[in-house]
């Protein structure tokens, strides 16, 4: 039996960026290696190996999207970068916490304002390119934004961590539409909807720069919360399950759950049902067997993996990587900073190496990606 992928975050030092070709420490530099990386081979010392294609899987993370105005995790103004206290809530305390369910739902309330209007960037659409050159095959994201999917329909994307845009109940599986749930944490905290209008009202979750946010009383994190110092969370609540609340489920021992409602028609702590979570991958919660190997099959599937915007921080992401690594494939990093393990990717690569035997270079990836894709497109058309 395998063994299941788990979100679990990497919390040691992050060594320097190593920058692979050497002349890939210019912009410039990086372009011509990117593109060299990404070009579909031209002699047999570079064909992909048998059963696969001469394409390469990309796997995004939290970098990509920092250019839509979220924030990231480990770049110069990221959450744990500038907030060494953070700690990002894990599936049992949701689980098993209703006043850790209170906090959570509050702070996504106040921060889902902000990524539901925030927009793929110049990454994203670069991606959509790549895909429509026939040069990748799929995109396996760690981000729960949703971009992928909205910026390139045509090209796959397996979102590894789900996704911010739907709940599912923990117990009957039902899933509910985000924009839907928001309207209903309006209605039960009106208190909380007057402090959010007035957020919107002083700009705090207009401004890009998390430093003007921070100003204006407001922490925004990758997964789409805002945290409020001091903030009564406590006093938080949050509608149950529908599904369950019209037709209690049967509990694992045999008997009817009870699903029931406070005075103001919020989940009751008296309930033993009808608890929703995001449809995202929570910290030390299982990856679903079906990502999971939708995700592996991408790896095999490909010639070559590049990451993108990532550290590959947490363990289902970094796995991966390794899986290519032991598949002899070459290996694309772009991203601004350290990557965990990066030192063992490199170790092997061939002297003389242009970008095509593996590529390394710490470039913002909206301000260049869109730059090779211009350069692959004059190299396909001059040959």
């Amino acid at each position: 039996m395998q063994k299941p992928f788990m979100r679990i975050p990497y919390t040691g030092p992050l060594p320097p960026p190593i920058i692979v070709p050497r002349n890939a420490n210019t912009t410039t530099g990086a372009i011509s290696a990117l593109t060299k990386f990404l070009f579909p081979p031209s002699s047999s010392r570079l064909s992909p190996p048998p059963g696969t294609h001469a394409h390469t899987v990309l796997l995004t993370g939290a970098g990509v999207s920092v250019a839509s105005g979220l924030a990231d995790y480990r770049g110069t103004a990221g959450t744990y970068t500038l907030n060494k206290t953070y700690r990002p809530i894990y599936y049992n305390e949701f689980t098993s916490n209703h006043e850790a369910r209170k906090r959570y739902w509050a702070r996504s309330f106040l921060g889902w304002t902000n990524l539901h209007k925030a927009r793929p960037n110049d990454a994203h659409l670069a991606i959509r390119e790549l895909g429509k050159q026939g040069l990748v095959s799929t995109v396996i994201t760690q981000n729960v934004d949703s971009f992928h999917p909205i910026a390139h329909p045509d090209l796959p994307t397996v979102e590894l961590h789900g996704y911010l845009r739907s709940l599912v109940c923990i117990q009957c599986g039902n899933h509910l539409p985000r924009k839907d749930f928001q309207k209903s944490l309006s209605m039960l905290n009106p208190q909380w909807a007057a402090f959010l209008a007035e957020m919107l009202e002083t700009g705090a979750l207009d401004s890009e720069n998390p430093d003007e946010r921070r100003k204006k009383g407001l922490k925004t994190n990758p997964d789409g919360d805002a945290d409020v110092p001091g903030a009564p969370y406590t006093t938080f609540k949050y509608p149950a399950c529908p599904t369950c609340l019209a037709n209690p489920p049967i509990l694992s021992d045999g008997s009817r759950s009870i699903v029931e409602l406070d005075a103001n028609g919020a989940w009751s702590p008296t309930s033993t049902a009808g608890v929703l979570k995001p449809a995202v991958v929570m910290f030390g919660e299982s990856i679903a067997a079906e990502v999971k190997i939708a995700a592996e099959e991408a790896v095999d599937n490909a010639s070559k993996i590049l990451v993108i915007g990532s550290s590959l921080a947490t363990y289902s992401a970094w796995r991966l990587v390794k899986r290519a690594k032991e598949r002899s494939m070459p290996i694309g990093v772009l991203n601004l900073g350290g990557v965990r393990g990066e030192d063992s990717f490199y170790g092997e690569t061939k002297v003389g190496n242009d970008g095509s035997l593996g590529v390394r270079c710490s470039e913002s990836a909206d301000k260049i990606l869109p730059l090779v894709v211009r350069n692959l497109e004059l190299t396909a058309t001059t040959g």
